[in-house]
């Protein structure tokens, strides 16, 4: 099965040469590898460069074992480049290779290759090369599946495609398994035995329970404000498990890392800057957040809030959450503050946008409490309600805009629509 990943192999064409370590971050069996070794490998024979020009080292690959040696890497790569001409090298699992910024740097100061990396693990996460080649490496983050890119290859109706999407998610390998006890089982697996593994060993957390606990309120709450002296309290009231604020934040901030959790800040809007608690989580993959659950609370409100803040990094936003203050009157007549959510503010270099994550407007009240927020905005950035009917974008006379959830996934400008 080929699924076609465009928006991530025009990143790297555009990238082509440019003098910088490539480096291919992202959550763990998420394509990085597929992209690399097949997407970009395939770009570049067809356009003409011969096989001998694209240096290919699986370090994860015990045949290989000796080039994670670094004397024996570089040797065997100045070796291959016969000519002046460019040389393209792909580096996948670099964590395999040992002193692997020496190695990198090295191959900097070769005037005629164009070096491309993968790599994360227990050992190293991806951000660890960016980190380490600040002002010499240039990120491309790649993402699960998106819906469109999943829909490209179901075999079966779009409403049976969002159906196994908001429940399994959009790992690669998902979409190969038919059998649904297939598919949980994978998921699970990952989630235990590859990223909380890593985890537990990059960090030597000796203390699983605690983690696990952390990762269950997580995934019960995505969409919800917390902090970590909030989850502590949690912890103290209703947990068997005690655990300090200091200590949640660290781990939030290793699932951070290894890409299986976002952060989301709060904005206000009138006030034009940020509140620095509480925050909202995310998971990169709602399959792993429903896994880590036994698939008992898929509500589909919160999953598709979930889909849709995942479908705006994709696309490459900012994404954060607003606040609207607002002074208004009781039922005494009373002047009181009150304070309205835009679910995602979207921005790219200078277009923003408000997006409302509505699951259903059945009734005048719902319409009203959905759409309070973005009339109180009086900038004259596009305001958006999505939906999960399956309906055509339409403007309302306060020039709301609302789609259903399939327009906006799977059109590629659907926000300007």
């Amino acid at each position: 099965m080929i699924i076609k990943r465009d928006s991530y192999l025009e990143q790297l064409k555009s990238r082509e040469n440019n003098g910088l370590i490539k480096v291919i971050t992202g959550l763990r069996r998420s394509g990085k590898s597929y992209l690399l070794f097949n997407l970009f490998y395939d770009y570049l024979i067809d356009k003409g460069i011969a096989k001998s020009h694209i240096i290919t080292i699986a370090l994860d690959d015990l045949t290989n074992e000796k080039l994670r040696d670094p004397y024996n890497i570089l040797d065997y790569i100045k070796k291959s480049i016969k000519d002046d001409d460019l040389y393209y090298i792909f580096l996948d699992e670099i964590q395999y290779l040992n002193r692997f910024e020496e190695v990198l740097n090295s191959l900097l100061h070769i005037k005629n290759v164009d070096v491309y990396v993968t790599g994360s693990n227990s050992k190293l996460l991806s951000k660890d090369v960016i980190t380490e080649f600040r002002g010499r490496g240039d990120e491309i983050k790649v993402y699960p599946l998106s819906f469109k890119e999943f829909y490209s290859v179901y075999n079966g109706t779009i409403d049976e495609a969002w159906d196994d999407y908001f429940n399994y998610g959009g790992m690669p390998l998902v979409l190969s398994y038919k059998d649904v006890s297939q598919k949980v089982n994978y998921l699970k697996s990952l989630f235990d035995k590859v990223y909380i593994s890593d985890i537990l060993e990059r960090y030597n957390i000796k203390n699983k329970v605690e983690l696990d606990e952390l990762l269950n309120i997580l995934s019960s709450d995505i969409g919800s404000l917390t902090n970590p002296l909030k989850l502590s309290k949690i912890f103290s009231s209703g947990k068997s498990v005690k655990i300090s604020d200091k200590t949640i934040n660290r781990y939030i901030g290793y699932l951070e890392d290894a890409f299986l959790i976002s952060k989301v800040q709060r904005f206000d809007i009138k006030g034009k800057k940020y509140i620095n608690s509480p925050f909202k989580y995310y998971f990169e993959d709602i399959g792993l957040r429903n896994a880590r659950l036994n698939f008992r609370q898929v509500e589909e409100n919160h999953v598709m809030e979930n889909i849709i803040y995942n479908e705006l990094k994709v696309r490459g936003y900012n994404v954060d959450i607003g606040i609207v203050n607002v002074y208004d009157y009781d039922k005494k007549g009373k002047r009181i503050l009150k304070n309205y959510e835009v679910d995602f503010i979207a921005s790219k270099e200078n277009n923003k946008y408000y997006i409302q994550s509505a699951f259903s407007i059945d009734n005048i009240e719902k319409l009203n409490q959905e759409t309070n927020s973005l009339n109180n905005i009086k900038d004259s950035f596009k305001k958006i309600v999505i939906v999960r009917n399956n309906i055509k974008p339409r403007k309302d006379e306060n020039g709301i805009t609302t789609m259903g959830i399939y327009n906006f996934l799977l059109e590629e400008n659907s926000l300007d629509l």
